[in-house]
């Protein structure tokens, strides 16, 4: 079996921009997995939780890979509690899910988008940076619009997302792979049959 191709050869210019309980991990050209989701989405206490428990595997973590696995981890942890569609799920009302939708293909100069799907109050996104584009800026960008638009559409006024999103690395081609199949093959593990939003570049992985 032929080897993975891995795009991080290396980890050592990793930058960590620590933002509360969620660190966010910048590299140029990086591929990130990106999940954020409506204010509502899941209790306060689960999601401190599911924080505690990373920080104190990481803090017995050894190596950046090692940290690596544990954010995958925690990334599936994530879903699992998100994928009980607590909350208004406002994301199932088709004219919000077209406004995300339209948003994440809007700005591909700064990025190259690969996956997403919109779940009733989550969304993921695998995209690639272009350079030294900020991530940071790319998922506000997101957001901001994204929530002002909902809010008029709904007639409202108020938080729309959660504040903080999540984010990791893509090590290498398996688990870009890997990710993809995961991103598109959620709204089935999540019960929600003939789910329309959710696409890949490439189509369904083989």
């Amino acid at each position: 079996m032929p080897r993975p191709k891995y795009f991080l050869p290396t980890l050592d210019n990793l930058r960590i921009r620590d933002r509360g309980n969620n660190p966010h991990w910048e590299m140029p050209n990086a591929i990130y997995s990106i999940t954020f989701r409506l204010h509502d989405s899941l209790p306060a206490e689960a999601m401190e939780r599911l924080h505690l428990e990373r920080k104190s595997r990481e803090q017995r973590a050894v190596t950046s890979m090692e940290r690596m696995h544990i954010r995958r981890s925690f990334e599936r942890e994530m879903d699992k509690h998100l994928d009980r569609n607590d909350g208004k799920c406002t994301l199932a009302d088709p004219r919000i899910a077209r406004e995300v939708i339209e948003t994440l293909h809007l700005t591909k100069n700064r990025y190259e988008l690969l996956a997403w799907c919109v779940m009733p109050n989550h969304v993921h996104v695998l995209i690639q940076i272009l350079g030294e584009q900020s991530l940071a800026r790319i998922v506000h960008s997101w957001k901001s619009y994204t929530a002002h638009r909902a809010n008029e559409i709904l007639g409202r006024s108020g938080t729309f997302w959660q504040r903080e999103y999540f984010d990791r690395i893509v090590r290498d081609e398996e688990d870009l792979r890997r990710t993809i199949e995961y991103v598109i093959k959620n709204p089935v593990k999540a019960g929600l049959r003939d789910w329309p939003w959710v696409w890949s570049a490439g189509g369904a992985p083989a």
